[in-house]
């Protein structure tokens, strides 16, 4: 296992939620953790290992501003966790307005791709970047009429292949966490599962905690978690 002291990760989406979940864990195991947010982290306070960063998905200045600003603060880059994702408004097949769907690719699908891109550089110099997308169950398989999240679940699996498969040689390593239904404020609407038995976020951290420390030649490409049994698996 690498050792996580002094390792410095970009955690999207770390308001609430995964994201929120996952910055925790990190600072607990001695990242030094950038977190980007689009307005407030109540409760989050910046310190020597912690900085709080704006965050715009949709924005590719911002994301730009975001890589180089955790850069010039703490010289480096080992890992990035692409956390924050939308999956609202719905986007069915037979809608003729696709702005619901159009948003779901600039978050779920752009938004991690730019900051892939631009800390790409900064991953391959340490020679074992990091890369957590976190994905769903939704990008494996389409069990519901929101096809445009699937959608753009599904491009971010493929975009996770595709930085395996450039960064291999590099040592950087990518996996897609894909989760089922997860207790978290998106989930609020769900009346299919009780919420007690909804996978917990805190959970998840865990997990891309472990596949970010696992070593090189140890490298898990997709990680599917279920909260309830579903044929495909």
């Amino acid at each position: 296992m690498l050792d996580p002291k002094g390792r410095v990760a970009m955690v999207s989406g770390a308001a609430r939620g995964i994201g929120r979940c996952i910055v925790e864990r990190l600072l607990e195991s001695g990242f030094r953790v950038s977190a980007g947010v689009r307005a407030s982290a109540q409760g989050l306070v910046e310190s020597d290992r912690l900085m709080l960063h704006r965050y715009e998905a949709e924005s590719l200045d911002s994301a730009r501003g975001w890589v180089d600003a955790t850069v010039a603060r703490f010289g480096k880059l080992d890992a990035l966790v692409n956390a924050a994702g939308i999956s609202a408004p719905r986007a069915k097949l037979e809608d003729e307005d696709e702005t619901a769907l159009d948003r779901m690719f600039a978050v779920n699908v752009k938004g991690p791709l730019r900051l892939i891109r631009l800390a790409m550089p900064h991953l391959r110099a340490g020679g074992t970047g990091r890369v957590v997308n976190v994905a769903s169950l939704s990008g494996k398989r389409v069990a519901n009429e929101n096809v445009g999240y699937a959608i753009s679940k599904f491009a971010l699996v493929a975009l996770t292949a595709e930085v395996r498969r450039q960064g291999w040689p590099h040592g950087v390593r990518a996996t897609a966490l894909c989760p089922g239904f997860v207790a978290t404020d998106m989930t609020m609407h769900v009346t299919a599962l009780p919420r007690e038995q909804m996978t917990d976020a805190a959970d998840l951290a865990v997990l891309a905690e472990t596949v970010m420390l696992l070593p090189n030649n140890a490298s898990v490409a997709e990680l599917l978690v279920n909260c309830r049994h579903e044929a495909m698996l």
